[in-house]
């Protein structure tokens, strides 16, 4: 067995048996802090060619087999330790305990002093589990994306397969730049603020078939065979919009002197305390849009809204919007509505492709399979 094997295999299991033995104040914390250790150890000896070909794969099985039912430490694993380490350790102003790559055990990362990047956010940091880190390292581009998907993760408690639906909808390039009205109409700078955060510009609706929708049909036919698919799909829709959202129904109906209006799908989002009109509409957004919306959110304040909730919210899902266009055809209306555009799979760049779960994994995860 190559010592240099060996060593590293005694290494990593004093310290791994050193952080099982610990009772720390979060268990999280100590885990991160674990693998961190371990990053930096595997980091320095593996990059600078210290262990030959193989060896990470090598150290991986020699674990196993010396510390029967170990989970965590294949070799991917090990690999994604390493990369956690290298990833954030120049923001991280490391105790002199931790600049000795001779070690692997924990750095007690909760006791490190705050980083001097004002974003980051230490308590967020470390309560993000390490599969989160890791989704979350392998899809954003800068420390600054980083510290958005860590702070929402914690903030809206995501598990691994919801952040990873809204690392794949990069919402951190859309959450809050929808086209909108909302301060102008909605009196409460806070509540104003949570509308706007709660909607995205553009919406990735990968379950969609865009076979179905026919360019050359009516346009009526054409939404309704959209609302379908939603409705058909509406658990997924959900997770697109966002959690805090319940369906209420489609086509819901509406009289107003004798007349019947249809919305075609209505929520009511939780943090909001409002209901949500989402008008859909096959190609790109037309002013006349606006006043259709407007007389909807009309008559569900007059009829529908419970004297608790805040006035209902209204939001056109089109092909396409010109955001200049849509920001100036909305200011006057006294209702708070806003326009959103939404894709499909075979529209989304490769990258955003490539952030898709695999089918099955979609499927386990849609139909509550563990």
């Amino acid at each position: 067995m190559n010592e240099n094997i060996v060593n590293a295999v005694k290494v990593i299991k004093e310290a791994i048996l050193e952080s099982q033995s610990q009772v720390l104040r979060n268990a999280n914390c100590s885990l991160l802090s674990l693998y961190y250790g371990i990053g930096r150890f595997v980091s320095a000896n593996s990059r600078k060619g210290t262990w030959g070909t193989g060896a990470i794969a090598a150290i991986s099985e020699r674990l196993q087999k010396e510390m029967p039912g170990l989970r965590g430490f294949g070799e991917r694993n090990i690999k994604n330790m390493r990369s956690f380490y290298e990833f954030w350790s120049p923001l991280i102003d490391r105790q002199p305990s931790a600049a000795d790559s001779d070690s692997a055990a924990p750095v007690p990362l909760d006791a490190i002093r705050q980083p001097s990047a004002a974003e980051f956010d230490l308590e967020a940091f470390l309560s993000v589990g390490f599969s989160h880190h890791v989704e979350i390292m392998a899809k954003a581009k800068t420390f600054k994306e980083c510290f958005y998907y860590i702070d929402a993760a914690r903030r809206c408690r995501w598990n691994k397969y919801e952040l990873r639906e809204h690392l794949k909808a990069d919402d951190f390039h859309h959450e809050g730049r929808l086209p909108n009205n909302f301060a102008a109409t909605i009196p409460a700078p806070r509540q104003a603020m949570a509308a706007i955060r709660a909607f995205r510009d553009e919406y990735i609706l990968d379950f969609l078939n865009v076979d179905d929708i026919d360019a050359t049909s009516a346009e009526d036919v054409d939404e309704r065979v959209l609302e379908n698919s939603i409705v058909a799909n509406i658990k997924q829709f959900i997770m697109a919009f966002g959690r805090d959202f319940t369906f209420v129904g489609n086509q819901f109906r509406m009289e107003v002197a004798g007349h019947e209006q249809f919305i075609d799908l209505l929520f009511f989002n939780r943090e909001l305390n409002s209901l949500v009109a989402v008008e859909l509409k096959r190609g790109e957004f037309k002013s006349a849009y606006l006043g259709q919306l407007h007389l909807y959110l009309q008559i569900l304040e007059d009829q529908y809204k419970k004297p608790h909730e805040n006035p209902p919210v209204g939001i056109i899902l089109c092909k396409s919007a010109d955001k200049a266009f849509v920001e100036y055809a909305v200011r006057d209306f006294d209702k708070p509505m806003g326009v959103a555009t939404y894709r499909t799979s075979e529209e989304m760049p490769k990258r955003l492709r490539d952030a898709l779960p695999p089918i099955d994994e979609l499927k386990r995860q849609l139909g509550g399979e563990p």
